[in-house]
C-alpha cells in the first residue's frame, strides 16, 4: 500500500544521532518480532498456500532485521543493545494482541502493523538521506498487504458475520498501537524530540498523527470493514 505523502526532512546536522539509533534499534527489533509472529500464524494458515505465502513474508522481515543490523554496527552500536530499550514495550503490545485465528492474523499485520509502519515512516522523513533511504526501504510492503485484502475480502463473503468480528479486533489492535508508540516515544527523549523538532511544531505533531488516521481509515476500507 502507498505511504502517505511524507513531512519535508530536517537537515542532517540537525539530528540527534541518539535519535537515529534509537530509531533503527526500534526497527531491528520490531522486524525480529515479525519475524517470529509470521512464522507462528503460517502454521494457523488453513491452507498450504497460506503457509507458503506467510512463511516468505516472515523470510522477508528478518532480511530487513539483518540491513538494520548491520546499519547500526556501522554506527558503532550493538544492535542487542540498540534494541534493548524496546524490547518491553513492543512485547507488551504483541502479548495483549495475539492472534487466535488466522484472519486474526492478517488483520494484525495489516491494521496494526500498518499504523506503526506509518508512524515509523513519517519520522524517518526527518533523519539524513542514508538512514532515511534504509528505513524507507525497510519498511516496503513484503507482499502481505495484498494477500491480506483478499483473504479477509473472501472470508467476508463467505459469512458476513466476520466482518463485524473483525472490525472489533482491528479497533483494539489500533488503541493498543497508540498505546505503543506512545510508550516508544517516552522510553527514548531523542525520538520525542526528533518527532517535534522536524514536525516543527505541536500543530506538526497533529497533522501527522492524523495522516496516519487517514491511513487507516483507507486500511479499514480495504479489507471491507468499517473503521
Amino acid at each position: 500500500m502507498e505511504g502517505h505523502p511524507l513531512t519535508t526532512a530536517a537537515e542532517p546536522s540537525t539530528v540527534d544521532p541518539a535519535a537515529v539509533v534509537d530509531l533503527l534499534g526500534v526497527l531491528a527489533y520490531a522486524e525480529l518480532t515479525a519475524f517470529d509472529r509470521l512464522a507462528e500464524d503460517a502454521r494457523l494458515a488453513p491452507t498450504l498456500e497460506g503457509r507458503a505465502a506467510l512463511a516468505r513474508m516472515a523470510a522477508a522481515e528478518i532480511t530487513h532485521h539483518e540491513r538494520l543490523s548491520a546499519r547500526l554496527r556501522e554506527l558503532g552500536v550493538a544492535p542487542a543493545d540498540a534494541m534493548a530499550p524496546f524490547v518491553a514495550p513492543l512485547d507488551a503490545f504483541h502479548d495483549s494482541t495475539r492472534a487466535g485465528t488466522w484472519l486474526e492474523g492478517l488483520v494484525k499485520a495489516f491494521v496494526g502493523d500498518g499504523l506503526a509502519t506509518d508512524f515509523y515512516r513519517e519520522v524517518a522523513a526527518f533523519l539524513p538521506a542514508e538512514d532515511r533511504d534504509l528505513v524507507l526501504e525497510v519498511l516496503e510492503d513484503s507482499g502481505h498487504a495484498d494477500f491480506a485484502v483478499r483473504e479477509v475480502r473472501a472470508a467476508i463473503v463467505a459469512d458476513r458475520a466476520v466482518a463485524g468480528r473483525l472490525a472489533l479486533w482491528a479497533r483494539r489492535l489500533v488503541g493498543e498501537a497508540l498505546t505503543q508508540s506512545q510508550a516508544v516515544i517516552a522510553e527514548r527523549d531523542g525520538l520525542g524530540e526528533l518527532l517535534i523538532t522536524g514536525s516543527g511544531s505541536l500543530n506538526g505533531v497533529a497533522e501527522l498523527i492524523g495522516r496516519i488516521t487517514a491511513g487507516h481509515t483507507v486500511r479499514m476500507q480495504a479489507l471491507g470493514l468499517n473503521p
